[in-house]
């Protein structure tokens, strides 16, 4: 009472000795809070959830790169009859939050499932909430822009930038099939040195097409192998009007 609480609300593992922290309170003259009980956590396979897990750890998460919005948007309607939706801000959490709507079942927790909830919140932010980054990472101011609206895109956490721009300053390991040889050698002689802007890629495809006869995924593919080392990932256009190298040039 001389704290000011209210409300408190725990596991359904501390029903049973509720009625006494009761009875405490009234024989000391306090004012009894309300309480209320939410459901235990279990693992993704219904497995207790150890407080010496340290992977559950705040500093852990944290370091993994979860981002605060995603946990408390996961920890505000699990156990509830309300669906888990990304909020951008704590007040909107707030606004929906009703004790009554949670049940006294066990619920199970996935830390999987924080990083969807994490890369949809990254996707939806400006790059100046995330300047310090992209400035870490030594990324020019006149590219922060572009580089950022590239990578959200294609990021789980923050960690995941790294590596985006490495590849734009430094390029990347060739991927090129056999059978790709020679069309990879051809169309690379038509690669004009940098700089490079956002129509360079759909210049030098069309000019690889001429070239060559290729044409859908039969051209795009192994040029999108060759330059980026990777079969998949952001459009081509943004991506290449950042990149500073590309070693398939030979």
């Amino acid at each position: 009472t001389e704290m000011g609480v209210t409300h408190v609300v725990r596991g359904s593992d501390h029903v049973t000795n509720t009625a006494t922290q009761i009875q405490i309170i009234e024989a000391l003259g306090g004012s009894v809070p309300s309480f209320a009980h939410h459901s235990l956590l279990t693992g993704p396979q219904g497995e207790a959830l150890s407080k010496r897990l340290g992977t559950l750890a705040l500093r852990d998460l944290r370091e993994a790169g979860v981002q605060p919005m995603a946990l408390l948007s996961l920890m505000a309607r699990l156990g509830s009859s309300d669906p888990v939706e990304l909020r951008s801000e704590l007040s909107e959490l707030i606004d929906g939050f009703d004790i009554n709507r949670f049940g006294a079942a066990p619920t199970k927790f996935d830390v999987e499932d924080l990083y969807p909830l994490t890369a949809r919140h990254l996707q939806s932010l400006p790059l100046e909430a995330v300047k310090g980054h992209v400035d870490a990472l030594g990324v020019p101011a006149e590219k922060q822009a572009a580089f950022w609206d590239m990578a959200k895109e294609n990021i789980t956490t923050l960690k995941d930038l790294a590596g985006w721009w490495e590849l734009c300053r430094d390029g990347a390991e060739p991927l090129v099939a056999d059978e790709d040889k020679d069309f990879i050698a051809e169309a690379m002689a038509l690669l004009p040195e940098g700089p490079y802007d956002a129509e360079s890629w759909g210049k030098w495809t069309a000019a690889v097409k001429e070239a060559t006869g290729r044409k859908g995924k039969g051209l795009f593919m192994p040029l999108r192998k060759a330059v980026t080392g990777m079969e998949r990932g952001p459009d081509m256009s943004a991506l290449l009007a950042l990149m500073e190298n590309v070693r398939a040039r030979g």
